[in-house]
């Protein structure tokens, strides 16, 4: 490191500082003052020597001439009030004591900004260390085993019994696609969203080729909430599906740019994530989370990029609009406003009003798979208010189906 960028740093700043003092060298002292006057008498006061010296002018009247030009000379000189020009070079110390500054605040910004004592990490390295952490990736299983048991037995005996039963006839029933369906969903209601992944993939591979695209994303979030927010393997294989079904799928097109993220590509994330962003609107649940990150996302990609301002809230047009509204579109309307308080929850948390309120509206737009992750994540995010999770769980009681 030091033959890499100290050595020629120190070069660099010994050679400008070389041309700096060269420049900085006293400028030859001139016989002349400023005044015009001065410089005449000057000159005559030389013509008169030198004629003295060559005998041209007798010594008596040299001697007269020179008197009389040195008094009006020294007439000039207090009529101008100018000083004897000093002929010592001027003092060194101001141009010493601003190339240390210079130097001593130039290393300590380094110091600041910089990461001393390491190397520079080239584009090559890079894109290795990358490959490196994409291949080091858990698998779904690992990834859900260091997590730990997930869930917990619903509080009502009655509700547990009811669990107990569905589990018991879905392991005796294993081609029955209601069946798993509905047990995916239960599991993911008392947060054991393993549980929930592996009913879900049965019912998946039950589907065969009826499953679509929007399947296969529900799937890979669910994997992906299940390993704790890691895009493991098999999720991203999901997504590649996905995209592969339908190139436009925001589900897919959001956790492929996360997994970029995760892996030390935040280049191949921006890249994913842009144009989603800018072709959505903030009633979109991938909306918020990609608004507070992809400023440092294109930071760290090279990419001078300031993410757009969020929409503001409706103006007197867009409530006058609302009223010519079919009920689809109103439908629409309120889907988007809970999908933007599920970002946002989702993203950043909130108090346990808003999530008894996200479960709720999803469960009155017939979300109920969305409740039921809402539900977990907000059991999790509450698990020290016995109070707020009381809120929750009689929120998600009541819209149960």
């Amino acid at each position: 490191m030091w033959v890499e960028f100290w050595i020629p740093a120190a070069g660099m700043v010994a050679l400008v500082a070389t041309f700096l003092l060269r420049a900085y060298r006293a400028a030859p002292v001139s016989d002349a003052t400023g005044s015009a006057d001065q410089r005449v008498y000057r000159d005559q006061l030389a013509e008169v020597e030198r004629d003295i010296a060559k005998g041209s002018l007798p010594a008596d009247e040299g001697a007269r001439l020179r008197a009389e030009v040195a008094r009006r000379l020294l007439e000039a000189d207090r009529a101008t009030g100018a000083a004897p020009l000093s002929t010592a070079p001027p003092s060194r110390w101001p141009l010493w004591a601003v190339g240390g500054a210079l130097i001593a605040g130039s290393l300590g910004y380094y110091f600041w900004l910089g990461a001393p004592g390491y190397p520079d990490l080239p584009l090559s390295d890079r894109m290795a260390r990358a490959t490196e952490v994409y291949n080091a990736r858990p698998s779904q299983d690992q990834a859900e085993a260091a997590i730990g048991p997930q869930g917990t037995q619903p509080a009502d005996p009655a509700e547990a019994a009811l669990l107990t039963q569905l589990r018991d006839a879905v392991a005796a029933r294993p081609d029955d696609l209601r069946g798993h369906q509905l047990l995916a969903r239960s599991e993911a209601a008392i947060g054991n969203l393993s549980g929930a992944r592996v009913a879900l993939q049965q019912a998946l591979d039950l589907m065969g080729d009826q499953a679509g695209p929007d399947d296969f994303a529900q799937l890979a979030e669910l994997m992906i909430a299940a390993a704790g927010g890691t895009v493991t393997p098999q999720a991203e294989a999901l997504l590649v599906k996905t995209l592969t079904a339908d190139a436009t799928n925001p589900i897919a097109r959001f956790y492929s740019g996360l997994m970029m993220a995760q892996i030390g590509r935040p280049d191949q994330a921006f890249a994913l994530w842009r144009p989603l962003l800018e072709e959505s609107t903030p009633q979109d649940p991938w909306y918020a989370p990609i608004r507070d990150q992809i400023d440092a996302l294109a930071q760290a990609a090279g990419v001078n990029y300031t993410a757009p301002d969020a929409a503001a809230g409706p103006d007197a047009a867009d409530v006058a609009a609302s009223a010519q509204m079919t009920a689809q579109e109103r439908q629409d309307m309120i889907a988007g406003m809970v999908g933007g308080l599920e970002a946002r929850l989702l993203a950043e948390g909130g108090t346990a009003e808003d999530w008894a309120r996200l479960v709720t509206s999803l469960g009155v737009l017939g979300e109920t798979a969305r409740a039921d992750v809402a539900l977990a994540a907000g059991q999790k995010a509450l698990a020290g208010d016995a109070a707020g999770l009381d809120l929750l769980n009689a929120a998600a009681a009541g819209v149960a189906p």
